[in-house]
């Protein structure tokens, strides 16, 4: 086979696994029933679509084609299996044993599974770190390193911590459906939480070459809309404010990156680039939320909807940006959210007196890679050179996305050539 046809295999298998991935567990696991039951077979179905693609082509529906094998592969896991016979012989009498006419699975009678999916991983049975990482996991295809890193805790630990989550529901058999709208509220906190991680891994990602990762982005605004839809007419106020939050931050995706892939500052970025209708329509629901009370979400909305109410950098209202700082501190007490207001202060104030404050964080922060890049850059624009380069240093041996290592290396060597 050619190597340039080999090279399309790859990349329409990566696509559609970067794409589709909590699109075809979500419906595996309603065929199934078993969550390690239809990850397993997801991962085999794209492993098999190697061969079998290079070898008969890429087929017209990619995602159908990896469902409908994982389905097999789904059926003849649960065979070997001889503690679940009876769940087999109900699959048969039920019809999902595969016949030779597999359904496409493109019809809009399933395109709430990614719902059920989110509210099944956000059981309260579960701890509300388990409830986040499994749903990262089986929803967003992130990899457990990943998630790892997005909870600053090792590999292993949550390697362990996800075994756990889908041991829970399978042994407590929690339902695999959306909840009555009773039951929604215990749920709400770490549903909107997941949302927001699968969001913030798209708008930031842990690795690869881009650190945008616009599928994941475009998923989570979509799961926000639809959990406020499923809350209508009166959705919570932070469901509100999620959302519009995400709209704003997704507003600024294609000022972010020059045309080489590499990483623009807000500050820097052509805001004529930036998506205004996207703006206009999340404004409003930040003065809906903020009329709810005033939410880690909701807060987090007025902070971006300043931003981008700014028609150039300098015009940005820092002071009143500092103060929502002030609010989500005490709301939300936590080291990041220290920084992302010392930041601020450094704007409004000097970055003289926000470096005094982000040294208190330096113990607690130490492993995170955002805190030395800031470090480094207020102290390169106080002058101190040397200690903005070995801070950069820092902040690169802890990066692990390509397109930020590129603007760090950048960063350090504008302060020690």
């Amino acid at each position: 086979m050619a190597s340039n046809a080999k090279s399309d295999v790859a990349q329409a298998i990566a696509d559609t696994y970067r794409t589709e991935w909590g699109r075809i567990v979500a419906i595996l696991i309603r065929l199934v029933g078993d969550f390690d039951v239809a990850e397993e077979a997801a991962q085999e179905a794209f492993t098999a679509a190697v061969n079998q693609w290079q070898a008969g082509g890429i087929p017209d529906l990619p995602r159908a084609w990896i469902i409908r094998t994982a389905r097999y592969k789904a059926i003849d896991r649960l065979r070997r299996r001889t503690r679940l016979t009876e769940k087999l012989e109900w699959y048969a009498a039920s019809g999902l044993i595969p016949s030779s006419e597999a359904p496409t699975y493109d019809s809009g009678e399933i395109s709430d599974d990614r719902l059920r999916l989110i509210f099944t991983c956000c059981h309260p049975a579960l701890a509300i770190e388990s409830q986040v990482a499994l749903t990262l996991r089986m929803l967003g295809g992130l990899e457990t390193d990943e998630i790892a890193r997005a909870f600053l805790v090792p590999t292993a630990t949550m390697a362990q911590r996800l075994v756990r989550a889908k041991r829970k529901i399978r042994d407590a058999g929690i339902p695999y459906k959306v909840p009555d709208t009773t039951a929604v509220s215990a749920r709400i906190e770490a549903v909107l939480t997941v949302i927001y991680l699968i969001f913030n891994e798209g708008y930031a990602a842990t690795k690869g070459e881009t650190i945008v990762r616009a599928d994941l982005c475009t998923e989570a605004i979509r799961l926000g809309q639809l959990v406020r839809t499923l809350m209508a007419p009166q959705p919570p106020s932070e469901v509100t404010a999620l959302v519009a939050l995400m709209l704003l931050h997704d507003s600024r995706r294609d000022a972010r990156l020059d045309e080489a892939g590499d990483l623009i500052l807000l500050e820097d970025q052509d805001r004529n680039r930036w998506n205004h209708p996207q703006i206009a329509e999340a404004l409003p629901l930040v003065k809906e939320a903020l009329r709810g009370g005033t939410g880690v979400y909701a807060l987090q909305a007025a902070i971006a909807a300043l931003h981008c109410q700014a028609a150039r950098a300098e015009e940005t209202d820092w002071a009143q940006i500092v103060q929502l700082y002030n609010l989500l501190e005490r709301l939300q007490p936590s080291a990041i959210v220290s920084l992302n207001r010392a930041v601020a202060i450094a704007m409004a104030d000097s970055p003289q007196t926000a470096l005094e404050l982000i040294d208190k964080l330096a113990t607690e922060l130490d492993s995170y890679h955002l805190f030395h890049a800031t470090h480094a850059d207020l102290l390169r624009r106080i002058g101190a050179l040397q200690k903005a380069a070995q801070s950069y240093r820092r902040a690169l041996e802890l990066v692990t996305n390509d397109s930020e290592r590129r603007f760090l290396e950048r960063r350090r060597r504008e302060v020690q050539p």
